[in-house]
């Protein structure tokens, strides 16, 4: 049975699994799911149409599953789903979706969200994510596996962010960013690929290499920027690199692409 702290308030309807633990002072709305060894440490609210995946742990303040912060919304059911062994650390929050848009709100498994982050309606998180503190994600928005997003970044409604992308503090991102894109700024520019993550996860010398050299030619190259991507193109099976940056890149969205700024040195570890 699960254990439930006296001073807590689970709704009826509320499914808990055997050994999910709920501490004190959290409240459990009647459409929840919390999965096996959920664990909501204290002063946790979670409403709405919400799923969390095993082994989440939630810290004190956070609040999830409330209403999207849309105009547009009128009360309709809408989800959000959390992944199995996140971090949702104090005063994190997240919405459910809004049905004229996905109507679900999706952050995968294994994600860090440091405290004050907030994950904004209808986003899709990818696994392995790291949001430092207060990162803060718009609606709509995209986010590939492995990403990290410096504290006090904001990413804008209906930007993507691709997979181990890293984005530095105080960031602010409005347009696309590439696979393994490193952003910074204000008004953020890439300034080179996240070296440091592709290491991580196993790229040898020669694949950074050919990482490299095609980012240079797409965006240093000569020609159109058509005509360089035009020739990534016929490169794709030279490396994964490659062809994640040429899919990312044709498949397009609501936002321009962010590129870096002749002004701003490169930077790679």
């Amino acid at each position: 049975m699960a254990l439930i702290d006296s001073t807590a308030r689970v709704a009826d309807g509320a499914r808990l699994a055997d050994d999910v633990e709920v501490g004190p002072f959290c409240i459990v709305g009647p459409d929840v799911t919390l999965e096996a060894g959920v664990k909501l440490h204290a002063h946790v609210n979670v409403q709405g149409v919400t799923t969390l995946g095993a082994r989440t742990q939630v810290f004190p303040f956070a609040s999830l599953g409330t209403p999207p912060q849309s105009v547009h919304y009128k009360g309709e059911k809408t989800a959000l789903v959390v992944g199995e062994d996140c971090s949702i650390r104090e005063h994190v929050t997240m919405n459910t979706g809004t049905a004229g848009g996905r109507g679900t709100t999706v952050v995968g498994n294994g994600c860090m969200l440091m405290v004050g982050a907030h994950v904004g309606h209808d986003c899709r998180v990818g696994n392995n994510v790291i949001f430092a503190n207060n990162a803060t994600l718009g609606g709509h928005v995209d986010v590939g596996d492995h990403v990290f997003l410096g504290g006090l970044s904001a990413v804008h409604q209906f930007v993507r962010i691709g997979a181990q992308v890293m984005v530095g503090g105080l960031s602010g991102i409005r347009e696309d960013v590439i696979p393994f894109g490193y952003a910074i700024g204000q008004n953020a520019n890439l300034v080179g690929l996240n070296v440091v993550g592709m290491k991580r996860r196993g790229y040898t010398r020669s694949d950074l290499h050919l990482a490299r050299a095609a980012y240079r030619d797409l965006f240093f190259g000569k020609g159109t920027f058509a005509e360089r991507l035009a020739d990534l193109r016929t490169r794709q099976e030279q490396s994964s690199f490659i062809q994640q940056l040429v899919e990312f890149v044709d498949a397009g969205g609501n936002r321009e692409l962010c590129r870096p700024s002749r002004k701003v040195v490169q930077l790679e570890d």
